[in-house]
């Protein structure tokens, strides 16, 4: 560990392929499975989390954009790298000259692509796309009306291939929401295999999807085409379940730690940190932990959050600031400097959860996760 500064990000390697083998399980041999590691592996570190998933036999990788894209085939070289949010003016060479796969859906992803391949003078059908749908999301996707345009501009022997159709569901949990948009789905499968396109993936199904079943219809759909259902794992992977219940098939992988730097009494009174929103009602003891929402720990936690210390619950007293907090460890006995704190995961039998700060703060795990600040270091343990 290359660091001095004592606040760091514990990833199990052991629970983070466990949680891909489970999801693999319950997606079904016939699907392939990509592992969507973007926003930083939700947190959980790009490159850590590219290397124990690797080694569990991922072959697909799910990123944002052509950086991080670019990042991971350094790491990966031999990896099939899915770029998730089209192709931005200047990223399509970068796209041909790493071999990653971009997501597309209008004419000008097209153009931006075509022209780059002439440069590179990429033989026909070289460069994959994933084409994807918009199937109700209104996000991203072409709509059913534009799709004969876009289908336009790809040639069938041109450099650029459709290698799979794709759309992303708004509501997974809800079996009624899911069928509609896979009825939109279907329709445009039709008319892409109408033209001519042989897609090898449709690639429909995220995290929730996978574990709910809720789109297990588009393994008919592809059967149809002649294609292989592709899923898309990404929150579950990391052992959170999208809808915020907790389930046992899942493992959080990440444990969030410092330790405490040093502990005062105060007087009854007595106030504590900015705004002196804290005040002491007794003879309290606190102590002060090097983290704050430049690390990504959220000052929604003022005065309601919790971490644990020596396996209890410490109350944050006062303001999380921006580099440091402090907790009131009034009522845990033999409390040192250089003792642990953590701020997610268990210690002795109490646990704190990213989906538990989630609740408290009035946001998602997704974004707890993600807010963990790069400059956290990232600890790959077993």
């Amino acid at each position: 560990m290359n660091f001095t500064r004592p606040i760091w990000a514990e990833v199990s390697r052991g629970k983070l392929a466990r949680n891909y083998r489970r999801l693999r399980a319950l997606a079904g041999a016939e699907a392939e499975t990509v592992a969507v590691i973007k926003a930083n592996g939700y947190g959980h570190g790009l490159a850590e989390c590219a290397g124990v998933l690797s080694g569990e036999g991922a072959l697909w990788f799910g990123v944002t954009c052509m950086e991080e894209a670019g990042a991971l085939r350094g790491i990966l070289p031999g990896a099939r790298i899915l770029a998730l949010s089209g192709v931005w003016p200047g990223e399509a060479d970068a796209a041909i000259e790493h071999r990653l796969t971009p997501s597309i859906w209008t004419e000008e992803h097209l153009e931006l692509l075509d022209e780059a391949a002439r440069r590179h003078r990429v033989g026909a059908g070289e460069i994959p796309v994933h084409l994807e749908i918009d199937s109700g999301m209104s996000r991203q996707g072409a709509q059913i009306g534009e799709l004969e345009k876009v289908l336009a501009k790809l040639p069938r022997a041109g450099a650029l291939r459709i290698e799979a159709v794709m759309t992303h569901f708004h509501s997974p949990q809800n079996p009624e929401a899911a069928a509609h948009q896979i009825q939109v789905f279907t329709q445009a499968v039709e008319q892409i295999v109408g033209a001519g396109h042989r897609p090898e993936f449709l690639s429909a199904g995220s995290s929730a999807d996978v574990l709910e079943h809720t789109s297990a219809a588009v393994a008919d759909v592809a059967r149809s085409a002649g294609a292989r259902r592709m899923v898309r794992t990404g929150l579950s992977l990391y052992g959170y379940a999208p809808d915020g219940r907790e389930n046992s098939a899942l493992e959080p992988a990440l444990a969030w730690k410092t330790r405490v730097t040093s502990l005062r009494w105060i007087e009854p009174g007595t106030s504590a940190g900015y705004g002196a929103t804290f005040t002491a009602q007794r003879k309290t003891r606190l102590a002060l932990l090097p983290v704050g929402y430049a690390d990504g720990f959220n000052r929604l936690l003022s005065n309601r959050g919790w971490v644990l210390v020596a396996g209890q619950r410490a109350p944050i007293a006062g303001r999380v600031s921006m580099d440091q907090t402090m907790v009131d460890v009034t009522g845990i006995a033999g409390v040192a400097a250089g003792d642990e704190a953590v701020l997610i995961g268990k210690q002795g039998s109490e646990r704190i959860t990213a989906q538990q700060i989630a609740d408290g703060t009035g946001t998602i795990a997704y974004e707890v996760l993600c807010a963990i600040a790069p400059r956290v270091p990232r600890v790959v343990v077993e």
